[in-house]
């Protein structure tokens, strides 16, 4: 039941999963008039869901607003754009306007009806790149279960403190909420929800100690890779909540030995992640989706500065 409630609600960013699911179990979800309060509750084919949402959770109306939309793929079923850093996903509380959504709802001002804009998965405000845009409810649930197939990839490049080793892996850290600040997340050996990123390190840089590595999501959790490589060792650079905010705060006397890419890290107003590439079965053609959002400036400035290939 709670994931037919949010595929529905896509374009609402109140609608996560916590809050659904208290909606369920405080009877506030019916199914053919019947009031249902188990998370497991099934949902047939023609079947009427209504929803009471409380109304602290009813968020406002999302407007289109006229802003860039760089799109990297589009067809009659999805959208695939770039989203830029310092861009949120949603509006929120504190971003009530100027997010992602309310652009592409301007973009899809002139889309046939039924047609609306709703984001598959969503970045942090700081974390830039590729983004899934589905056109429609159908096209969504499609592509919610095309994404969860293993012939999808979601990579995503990383410019982290280091030294990194190995060379690849995997970090399986189980994730929760930080109790003392719902906007973090802490890893935990036995408590949260089991979490897995594939990591791959493509490039190293001496002094600084820095590396450039291609991160892959086997499950998408809140701040994931952010959290996993902090608790690796290996905090991202610029990365404020779980890493190092400056090369100033390091205790790494070496860090600054090239004042040019020192200062180019120091300068970094957001953390050094980029949502790269983005690969899966299209749900409607059967089709092979691979699509690439370039490297941003203010990241690529510092591969050019540590003399990194980018041959990927």
């Amino acid at each position: 039941m709670d994931l037919v409630i949010r595929r529905h609600m896509a374009d609402l960013g109140r609608a996560t999963r916590t809050r659904v699911q208290s909606w369920i179990a405080d009877g506030r979800v019916s199914i053919n008039q019947r009031v249902v309060t188990r998370v497991a509750s099934r949902v047939g084919a023609g079947d009427v869901v209504v929803v009471r949402v409380p109304d602290a959770d009813v968020p406002a109306e999302v407007l289109p607003e006229d802003r860039p939309v760089v799109r990297l793929f589009e067809d009659d079923d999805l959208l695939i754009v770039d989203k830029p850093a310092g861009v949120v996903s949603h509006p929120t509380f504190r971003h009530p306007t100027g997010s992602l959504l309310n652009a592409v709802l301007f973009h899809a001002r002139s889309w046939p009806s039924p047609q609306r804009p709703s984001l598959v998965g969503r970045l942090d405000k700081h974390t830039s790149g590729a983004v899934i845009v589905a056109k429609s409810t159908d096209a969504h649930a499609r592509l919610q279960r095309a994404l969860a197939q293993p012939a999808s990839r979601k990579e995503y490049l990383a410019i982290v403190h280091g030294p990194v080793r190995p060379e690849r892996g995997d970090i399986a850290l189980r994730l929760r909420r930080d109790p003392d600040d719902r906007r973090r997340v802490v890893g935990s050996a036995r408590d949260g929800a089991a979490s897995l990123t594939r990591f791959e390190r493509l490039a190293v840089h001496d002094a600084p100690p820095l590396a450039l590595l291609r991160c892959e999501l086997l499950t998408g959790r809140m701040h994931q890779i952010r959290v996993h490589l902090s608790a690796s060792g290996w905090p991202i650079v610029g990365d404020r909540k779980y890493g190092r905010a400056t090369v100033a705060q390091s205790a790494d006397s070496e860090l600054a030995a090239d004042s040019e890419i020192a200062e180019a890290v120091t300068t970094l107003e957001r953390q050094a992640l980029h949502a790269w590439r983005v690969s899966f079965i299209h749900p409607f053609t059967g089709e092979h989706i691979s699509v690439t959002a370039p490297l941003p400036q203010d990241l690529d400035d510092i591969v050019e500065k540590c003399d990194w290939n980018l041959t990927i």
